[in-house]
């Protein structure tokens, strides 16, 4: 039976945690600080737990260099939960901005001085002529948002942006012009996944169309970083949010984390009432997914699971310690360890095929076919058993799309990376 050193898991999540971490979260699960009781049975609204939240906040802002201007949110319901939050977030941040903007243009002080009848009939023309949220669909999970926005909404109302599979034969793999982007004119959010884990796709840098226009003004953008958070450092002021579960990076199942600017929130931008948002024909959120609610009780609106806050808050005091230029040490890491990966797949384009274009390769989700021998299928179930023999496990292709997947998470050391690389260029040559 094989011990945890000898396996190298390149499952794409829950993904592989330090071993360290697992450790001090095993003792902390039995006795936390000595108290008697585990860290999973003290009240999420002691002392302990708030220390936790904030511990974890703090670190990761140190980490990533996230502006003050910024409230970090733990929440519940993983990516697929955040492809619903920030539709109904954002929605009501647009609501908010549009009846300002409509109170202005009439003249009126407040909204108490204003014609209500007069404001919903004018709100409800600017959400039935207005209202967009943009999607750029660049894999499977972006696919997904921008199906539940049409869902929730109506797919009027969802804009689709871009969509790779018209530029790569009705797949994915790459990403279209930014040219032939298709964006909407003052859009409640444009959304993209910055890492598509099932199809191996990754944008190389922040998209020069989403940047400022002429006057200054930055769009609304929203970002779903749950496979490469924490591996490279990101524009944060760039974008309006950014969410990210925690399993791939950052820790276990369980937690996901919502990076949002603080204009979104109170006081700055209220949501709008239930009775507003139903005159207007929109959906009233619910109360877990409001990011409203939760930053205005520090993520503790409900019981939330404080021992994987507390496996994520020890995940980033490691790479703290270990990288004393914060993300920028970890990024060099995981660029070296992607390198030694594509660079053997390389080497022999006889036996693999890389499914993505080069210009947008993951570094996080290495996504390849093996195609030696014409039997795709024979020679990939060949190389999984093979790999698995050596303890490299894990990297069987998402289910959608076959083939085989390494994902080179944050906690797949150097070594491991190289162990994977050596076993590409034997098993060709074999």
């Amino acid at each position: 039976m094989p011990s945890r050193a000898d396996i190298t898991y390149f499952g794409a999540g829950p993904a592989l945690l330090p071993t360290a971490v697992l450790e001090n979260a095993a003792k902390a699960l039995l006795n936390y600080n000595d108290t008697g009781l585990g860290i999973a049975e003290h009240s999420h609204r002691s002392q302990y737990a708030a220390d936790i939240i904030n511990g974890a906040k703090a670190d990761l802002a140190n980490y990533l260099g996230i502006p003050d201007n910024y409230e970090v949110l733990f929440m519940q319901g993983g990516g697929s939960g955040e492809f619903s939050a920030t539709v109904y977030n954002l929605v009501g941040a647009w609501v908010t901005r549009k009846k300002a903007e409509i109170l202005k243009q009439s003249g009126a002080q407040s909204e108490e001085e204003a014609n209500q009848d007069e404001l919903v009939s004018a709100l409800k023309k600017a959400v039935d002529t207005e209202l967009k949220l943009d999607y750029l669909v660049t894999g499977g999970w972006s696919l997904k948002a921008y199906q539940e926005a049409g869902r929730i909404l109506g797919p009027e109302y969802a804009n689709l942006v871009t969509d790779s599979r018209t530029v790569n034969q009705g797949k994915f793999g790459k990403i279209p012009d930014e040219s032939t982007w298709k964006l909407s004119k003052n859009p409640a959010m444009v959304y993209y996944c910055d890492n598509e884990t099932v199809d191996g796709v990754e944008f190389p840098n922040f998209p020069d169309a989403l940047g400022p226009d002429s006057n200054g003004v930055r769009p609304i953008v929203v970002a779903d970083m749950s496979s490469n958070i924490l591996s490279r450092r990101i524009p944060v002021e760039n974008f309006s949010a950014i969410f990210f579960g925690a399993q791939k990076n950052l820790g276990s199942t369980g937690v996901t984390v919502v990076i949002i600017k603080k204009d979104l929130l109170p006081p700055a931008c209220p949501q709008p009432s239930p009775a507003l948002l139903r005159k207007l024909g929109l959906p009233v959120p619910p109360i877990i997914f409001s990011y409203e609610t939760i930053a205005k009780n520090n993520s503790l609106y409900n019981t939330l699971s404080i021992f994987d806050v507390f496996i994520a808050g020890q995940v980033l005091k490691k790479l703290l310690v270990t990288f004393p230029d914060k993300v920028d040490g970890q990024q060099a890491v995981a660029n070296q360890k992607a390198e030694l990966i594509y660079k053997a797949l390389e080497a022999h384009p006889d036996v693999y095929r890389i499914v993505p274009d080069k210009s947008v390769r993951s570094r996080m989700n290495i996504c390849f076919r093996v195609t030696k021998g014409g039997d795709t299928d024979s020679a990939e179930a060949n190389f999984l058993k093979s790999a698995t023999a050596q303890g490299l496990t894990g990297l069987k292709g998402h289910r959608s799309v076959g083939g085989i997947r390494a994902s080179n998470y944050n906690s797949i050391p150097p070594e491991g990376a190289q162990k994977l690389a050596e076993f590409i260029i034997k098993f060709a040559q074999s």
